[in-house]
């Protein structure tokens, strides 16, 4: 019989004991299917045309509350609770003195935190472009932040999206297109055909059954937990040792694949989530996706895989940390990442494992890359080494995170007697150290900002600087907000 150990609804018990899953996992599930029903009820019945923000406000938070009390009980009053002392500290303390306060507390509510404070409390001048783009300039009502901390499409399983990107689609402004002229003029407004999410939901629901299939089939034969076996590590191979690293790694991330692609759909089947045309005028639905799988799976370096591994997290940890941190951003991201993921040590060991890899990686990429990039045929040899090297080295990064507890960890570690660790510090230690983009976009920065001030102050708002980020240390390739007009 499975599990009936829950603090949540036990309507499903029968539904678990049949299925043979523990009771929390069937409540996430059959409350993330409610909320995909609920959500294209919401966008065909509460469309913005048919009724207004503030009863999308009410009923997106409702919603969401009853789904976090069906699946968590009385422990859902600890998301109401973190979110009313948060609202309370902006709206009594000030929201220049609450930003670090409540760095202990959620994604949402340290965004929303730096977004205000960079839209009430900072010069325009002193924020990069993101930040200029996601500043919020005015305090938001009680309702609005309940709202979006708490709304059914994505009270379960996020992703994270911006305060403003939120406030847009629940107003209904998110399908207005900004329509250019041959000459780069805009032209006047007219109101475009609403792009219908139903495709993006349908093939990204698709997606989930199959991950939920190959989790449910694969990922048991296949047990993170076998790298550490004793029989295992005395009888296996190295070759089989690395194989069984990589494939156990690769087995243990459809659930992840799952549970975020059915929160994407959630917000897609609501109407969120429009980033506007991509070149072929076909529509975008990945403003709030949080992995593209196929990258993930063919990555050639560590960053490319933190590109698109849990890119909303990534971005909450390039905003709030990367880009304000004054030393060694890459380890403090790290460590942050750690310490916001929980307490058990398998996560420190993870992240800072993460830390000296991304490090070394970028090192080598630096110093070797332009060596394979003259031909056609050392450029493919470079792709498949680094392939190959990049797979294995996040595979044996991630097992502590799997494995959660010290012990276990370190015993991994040392039977592979910690060689990558070795590798990665050498690399830091023997190979030069180039100056890094970041480096070079601050010291541009510094420049642009001093000689802005012998230019008129008009003419900075004239064109649209609006960009967004996709990594702790990567841009992202087009900015939603140059498609969409605010």
């Amino acid at each position: 019989m499975a599990t009936t150990s829950t603090t949540g609804s036990t309507l499903l018990q029968p539904l678990s004991n049949a299925v043979q899953l523990p009771i929390d996992q069937v409540n996430f599930v059959a409350c993330q299917l409610f909320a995909l029903l609920a959500a294209v009820w919401f966008r065909t019945y509460l469309h913005p045309s048919k009724t207004s923000s503030f009863i999308r406000h009410v009923v997106a938070t409702l919603l969401g509350l009853y789904l976090a009390l069906f699946c968590f009980g009385w422990y859902a009053l600890h998301i109401l609770v973190q979110s009313g002392v948060s609202y309370a500290i902006m709206v009594i303390v000030g929201a220049e003195n609450m930003h670090s306060p409540v760095m202990i507390i959620t994604q949402k509510i340290t965004s929303l935190a730096y977004e205000i404070h960079d839209g009430m409390f900072r010069k325009d001048e002193e924020l990069r472009p993101s930040q200029r783009d996601l500043a919020v300039r005015r305090m938001p009502s009680l309702l609005e932040y309940l709202s979006y901390n708490c709304n059914f499409m994505g009270i379960l399983a996020g992703p994270l999206c911006s305060y403003k990107d939120y406030i847009t689609f629940i107003e209904g402004r998110s399908y207005h297109v900004a329509q250019a002229g041959a000459d780069g003029k805009e032209k006047p407004h007219r109101e475009p055909p609403e792009p219908s999410p139903n495709g993006a939901v349908v093939q990204k629901l698709l997606v989930c059954g199959l991950c939920l299939l190959v989790h449910l089939t694969v990922s048991d034969m296949l047990p993170v937990e076998y790298n550490i076996d004793a029989h295992f590590q005395a009888t296996a191979s190295w070759p089989t040792k690395v194989v069984y690293l990589y494939v156990s790694l690769m087995a243990a991330r459809p659930k992840y694949y799952f549970a975020w692609t059915l929160a994407d759909a959630i917000n897609n089947a609501a109407g969120f989530g429009f980033r506007g045309y991509d070149r072929n005028g076909e529509a975008r639905w990945d403003l709030v996706s949080n992995l593209r799988i196929q990258q993930i799976e063919t990555s050639t370096s560590f960053k490319m895989f933190l590109d698109n591994w849990n890119i909303q997290t990534a971005l909450w940890l390039k905003r709030v940390c990367y880009e304000r941190a004054t030393w060694s951003p890459t380890i403090q991201t790290f460590i942050l990442s750690a310490i916001w993921h929980g307490v058990y040590p398998g996560y420190y060991v993870t992240f800072l494992t993460g830390g000296v890899m991304t490090l070394a990686a970028r090192t080598m990429r630096n110093n070797l890359r332009h060596y394979f990039i003259t031909s056609p045929q050392l450029k493919l040899l470079y792709d498949v080494i680094t392939w190959m090297v990049t797979q294995i080295a996040v595979s044996y990064t991630a097992v502590p995170f799997v494995l959660l507890s010290i012990k276990p960890s370190l015993m991994f570690y040392s039977s592979w007697y910690y060689c990558p660790h070795i590798i990665g510090i050498l690399v830091l230690l023997l190979l030069p150290a180039k100056k890094t983009q970041r480096a070079k976009n601050t010291h541009e920065n510094m420049q642009l900002s001093q000689s802005k001030k012998f230019d008129d102050p008009e003419s900075s708002w004239g064109q649209n600087s609006f960009s967004t980020t996709n990594n702790v240390c990567a841009q992202e390739p087009a900015s939603r907000h140059s498609l969409l007009k605010q």
